[in-house]
């Protein structure tokens, strides 16, 4: 298998160098035989490039021949499959995923799994218990698979905690932070976000987040605790509020001890608790099933009680068993092939989980082992967006469109739920339309992941390397090195480069230069002190990547691109989101592959092509007056677009005109003085629609009757001057979420909630006073339904 991998790499690299050669070549004979063109014969032309045909029918031959011989050698030596038991591995096509709109009934929530409800209660009462103390500390203790994460969310989302605790915060910890990071954290999560805060450091940010939580009877929750630094450096911050409490999951005792935290051993799952959450993964009638509604086959039953007893009580291996299982079909002598499978992997080695984990591995269809492998680039314990994920495994090539009826971006998330079905990541959060907005791998599936990509050199974490080998990897992953750049001279064949880094490294970018065959590069600079005169232009041999089909680029000071940027001719994803004034050429607009686009904060020369860009299916970018009135009606594959204005003090006076395309509109800091959705509401596909943060400074929005007659989803987010919203009649008939936040001047909202006859959900978040009252204090019958689907903060 490693021979034929490497051939069919070496094959890869051919093609693709040719290409790069083409291009080089192309190169040099503008800029130095411009004056000939007019003269020279298209055939004398084209010979130059035959030396490179002939090398690349050459080296296509010497290929061929290595793989015959592979083929030979395998049916000489009569190789087959590893020995395993046979029948037991998926062979699935990439057809037989399972599509979107063709959803199963969704898997039990984590929330919801069996065995911890006595655990919950005892870790709410050390929380609740004792309330006038001063600030006290609660740690989860356990091993990994044993679901301290889940314990603690379920715990955290209790609603009396919820209704205990002035402000709660939940941050994710794990191997590699800041101190900095969990502060901010801290601070989304009790405290509305502002730009101020984001330039704020480590100090200044504490204070911050020290001086509101003062007083307050607060929760903080920090999951997954490796290091008791992260208390010592936290802990500065928090104040001795009375009451208050941080709770801490860790799988190290001594950390619980040194913070002088009670507590609380997690235990595997007993028997029964093991059974019924194996039951319940593999048989789910719904989120609010009980035991006793779900039943497993009697026939089935006896090697089930078998294969949950090979997990030894550990949550995490029952739930990817039943991720294992799920493909299969569920009769005894499906499930006899897995129980012999998991009893071959469990005589190979003590590591259970590890086992079981690799045994779910193993049966994923060839298609989806490539997306799975890659969710391990991504930082322990991090929330990974959807989004990016599925254009980083498009980019990659592992996604295919199935036909002309389908696009790569729905096969990608039709792969993502396949693999949240097989329990291999979990879904954290999702979007208005149901589909998933972020996930995450869970730490031990992170562990295997690294370690499959490392033996099959799928990719390599720079950490991990050990240096003294031959080292020409196609994928490095480098979230903290400070030493990168003296390890890239060898890195010919790198395909994906995702990289964190303080700058300047000596000859970072002349030794990045080599890795000409690059199609993802992820690259976030990170602000450096020391640093008195920081790069503030990227040089031209970025051009040079003409592969490159991902970029994302992140830095904390002012940067300039090269003109050569108009050559990243492959270019389908290009986002300088959160960049401070980046200065973007005009030959951005020649990139006319590009889906997905996200320009905030960015200084363009020239807008006036980007009715040039028909490809674009998702825009992020600055009002800009020609952009709005002609740029975007031309753009016929729009579907999502953020418009945000950057200077607070200015608004938007003229009529904003959208292509008729749009699913989803954002909307931000445009200081609109008329309404807008008169405008809006005549958008024929709207179905998510977000105003937020001054998007509108007037004190009143009227959705006229007829208006969105597709809109799903409205959110109105901090519109401080807005004092009413009036739904007409027959206005908003599919309207299913609305959200308003931080509104203060709104104090009636019911009567116009009551004329919204699909809405499902309403959440309302530091409202004005009267408002709150007003829906929670009516005691008329026909306001039943408002008051059951609210959630008021």
């Amino acid at each position: 298998m490693n021979q034929i991998r490497d051939a069919a790499y070496d094959a890869e690299d051919v093609i693709d160098e040719f290409i790069v050669r083409l291009e080089h070549q192309r190169q040099r004979r503008l800029q130095n035989l411009k004056f000939l063109r007019a003269v020279l014969p298209t055939c004398v032309i084209f010979a130059d490039k035959l030396p490179l045909v002939h090398e690349l029918d050459g080296q296509i031959k010497e290929i061929s021949v290595k793989i015959e011989k592979i083929l030979a050698n395998k049916s000489r030596y009569c190789v087959e499959n590893p020995m395993m038991p046979s029948g037991a591995w998926s062979s699935s096509s990439p057809n037989e995923v399972v599509t979107w709109g063709e959803k199963r009934l969704p898997i039990v929530e984590e929330a919801d799994v069996v065995g911890k409800k006595d655990e919950a209660e005892a870790i709410k009462e050390m929380l609740l218990i004792n309330g006038k103390l001063e600030r006290g500390v609660v740690a989860i203790v356990g091993m990994g698979g044993l679901s301290k994460t889940t314990l603690a969310k379920k715990v955290y989302n209790d609603p009396d905690v919820n209704r205990h605790f002035q402000c709660r915060a939940l941050v994710y910890v794990s191997q590699v932070y800041t101190i900095r990071e969990l502060l901010m954290g801290i601070a989304n999560n009790v405290m509305q976000e502002t730009d101020h805060m984001r330039d704020m450091g480590e100090n200044q940010l504490g204070n911050e987040v020290c001086k509101y939580l003062d007083k307050k009877r607060y929760l903080i929750v920090l999951d997954d605790v490796w290091s008791i630094q992260v208390w010592n450096g936290l802990c500065l911050y928090l104040p001795e509020s009375k009451g208050s409490r941080v709770l801490i999951t860790t799988r190290n005792q001594q950390i619980a001890l040194d913070a002088y935290a009670k507590l609380y051993q997690l235990r595997p799952l007993g028997e029964k608790e093991s059974w019924e959450l194996f039951l319940k993964k593999s048989f789910p009638t719904g989120s609010r099933s009980t035991i006793s509604q779900v039943l497993c086959p009697a026939e089935s039953e006896d090697v089930g009680k078998k294969i949950t007893e090979k997990c030894k009580g550990l949550p995490l291996a029952i739930v990817v068993s039943r991720g294992l299982l799920s493909r299969k079909e569920k009769t005894p002598s499906s499930w006899e092939k897995i129980l012999r499978s998991m009893e071959w992997h469990l005589s190979q080695g003590p590591e259970l989980c590890m086992r079981i984990l690799a045994l779910s591995y193993r049966d994923l269809p060839y298609f989806l082992k490539s997306c799975f492998l890659y969710c391990g680039v991504f930082p322990e314990d991090c929330e990974i967006k959807a989004s990016k994920l599925i254009r980083m495994w498009i980019a990659e090539g592992f996604v295919q469109a199935r036909g002309e009826e389908t696009v790569e971006e729905d096969v990608g998330e039709d792969y993502l739920e396949e693999l949240i079905h097989r329990s291999m990541i979990q879904a954290v959060k999702r979007k208005w339309d149901g589909r998933v907005k972020s996930c995450r791998i869970h730490d031990l599936l992170r562990d295997l992941a690294i370690s499959k990509a490392k033996d099959s050199k799928f990719f390599e974490v720079h950490g991990n390397i050990i240096f003294a080998y031959p080292f020409n990897p196609r994928r490095l992953i480098s979230h903290d090195s400070q030493n990168i750049s003296q390890h890239l001279h060898n890195c010919h064949r790198l395909r994906s480069f995702i990289c964190s880094i303080h700058l300047p490294q000596v000859n970072f970018w002349s030794c990045l230069r080599i890795a000409k065959l690059l199609t993802v590069l992820d690259l976030t600079l990170t602000a450096n002190p020391n640093l008195e005169r920081p790069e503030k232009k990227l040089p031209k041999e970025i051009g040079e990547f003409i592969h490159l089909k991902y970029f994302r680029f992140l830095s904390p000071h002012q940067t300039r691109f090269p003109w050569s940027i108009g050559r990243l001719v492959n270019l389908e994803t290009l986002d300088l989101r959160y960049n401070f004034l980046l200065d973007i050429p005009f030959s951005i607009w020649k990139l006319h592959q590009l889906r997905y686009l996200y320009l905030r904060a960015c200084t363009l020369s020239d807008q006036r092509c980007i009715d040039k860009m028909t490809n674009l299916q998702t825009l992020y970018v600055e009002q800009n007056e020609w952009v709005l009135r002609r740029g975007l009606p031309k753009l016929t594959q729009l579907r999502k677009l953020c418009i945000c204005w950057p200077n607070m003090r200015s608004n938007i006076s003229y009529e904003l005109i959208f292509p008729s395309n749009l699913v989803e509109l954002i909307l931000d800091y445009c200081h609109l003085k008329q309404d807008p959705m008169l405008t809006l509401g005549k958008l024929p596909n709207l179905r998510a629609l977000k105003l937020i943060y001054d998007a509108y400074i007037g004190e009143k929005i009227t959705c006229s009757s007829g208006a969105f007659s597709r809109l799903e989803f409205l959110r109105l987010n901090g519109l401080p001057d807005l004092k009413e919203l009036i739904v007409e009649e027959r206005a908003l008939p599919s309207l299913k979420t609305l959200q308003i936040y931080r509104c203060y001047q709104m104090e009636k909202l019911l009567h116009q909630l009551q004329k919204l006859k699909s809405l499902q959900q309403v959440k309302l978040e530091k409202m004005n006073r009267r408002l709150i009252e007003e829906i929670k204090n009516t005691g008329e019958e026909e306001f039943n339904k408002i008051r059951v689907i609210t959630s008021i903060k």
